[in-house]
């Protein structure tokens, strides 16, 4: 018999008691950085997901993009201004963000799972009052802050066995339409749904100690202590505080972990080594 399917067989057999423990599990996932840009990671990335749902874990993506504002800003000749690294979002901006990030972005991901067999559905935190936002920082323009949120219509996609694929967009109180962070909207999802997992794929393999090591497992007050230190810093700082934000809100366990690897989110859930930093209270 052929060795490579002994092998899938035993693992499969190995992987059953982790299959058994994220059962009606809700995961949230954080996508973007490089492993969007690739037709190939694109697939890789929807066949784990659809397979997550397959095996009974209700998952729902955050989806940011970047890279793909800045490249059509670049076309249509929109200056683009920033403080202390954040864009300012003005009138004509915002248009171009909701275009791509509702439009393009969000449906190549749709797309994606939908062509892996799986059943998807594109929204924005606009769609039924999902992500409500108060505006961040006068200074940046249309940037919003999740402050109330309503995650019944993620429930009634659950129950119709339909994966959730989110731009983050929200509304505003007079019908203003806000660009959120990527990090920020998945955290503010996982918390509104109580989620047992919230994956941040970045394009790092975790949060790294002084020595530049992965480490494993991390607790709120040892993140608080790294950052005092610097040893957490730059980039690293707002994912770690989206992280202690969502344990706080009742998110189980946080994972940040490099989304440029192969099967990333299957390794994290069903592997006893998992992959990436695991945050959780305890």
């Amino acid at each position: 018999m052929n060795r490579d399917w002994i092998a899938t067989a035993r693992t499969l057999s190995h992987a059953l008691p982790l299959l058994q423990r994220y059962d009606g599990a809700t995961v949230v996932v954080k996508f973007g950085g490089h492993a969007m840009g690739d037709d190939a990671a694109m697939d890789s990335f929807a066949r784990d997901i659809v397979l997550m749902q397959q095996v009974g874990v209700n998952p729902v993506i955050v989806h940011g993009g970047g890279p793909m504002i800045n490249a059509m800003l670049e076309k249509l000749g929109i200056q683009s201004d920033f403080i202390d690294g954040k864009r300012v979002t003005d009138a004509a901006t915002i248009e171009v963000v909701e275009m791509v990030l509702s439009g393009r972005v969000n449906k190549r991901i749709v797309q994606a799972i939908n062509a892996q067999g799986g059943k998807a559905v594109g929204l924005s935190g606009k769609d039924a009052n999902l992500m409500l936002c108060d505006q961040t920082d006068p200074e940046l323009g249309f940037v919003g802050t999740p402050s109330k949120m309503d995650a019944s219509v993620l429930h009634t996609l659950f129950d119709a066995d339909t994966i959730s694929v989110i731009a983050p967009l929200g509304a505003g109180s007079n019908g203003e339409t806000y660009n959120i962070n990527g990090d920020t909207a998945a955290g503010a999802i996982a918390t509104a749904l109580k989620a047992d997992r919230l994956l941040l794929l970045t394009d790092v393999s975790g949060v790294k100690d002084r020595n530049g090591n992965i480490v494993s497992e991390l607790t709120p007050e040892k993140i608080r202590q790294m950052t005092k230190d610097g040893v957490i810093a730059g980039g690293m700082i707002p994912k770690t505080e989206t992280a202690l934000k969502a344990i706080e809100g009742g998110v189980r366990g946080v994972v940040i972990l490099d989304g440029r690897a192969p099967n990333a989110c299957l390794l994290e859930l069903y592997t006893e080594h998992g992959a990436g930093t695991l945050i959780r209270a305890h």
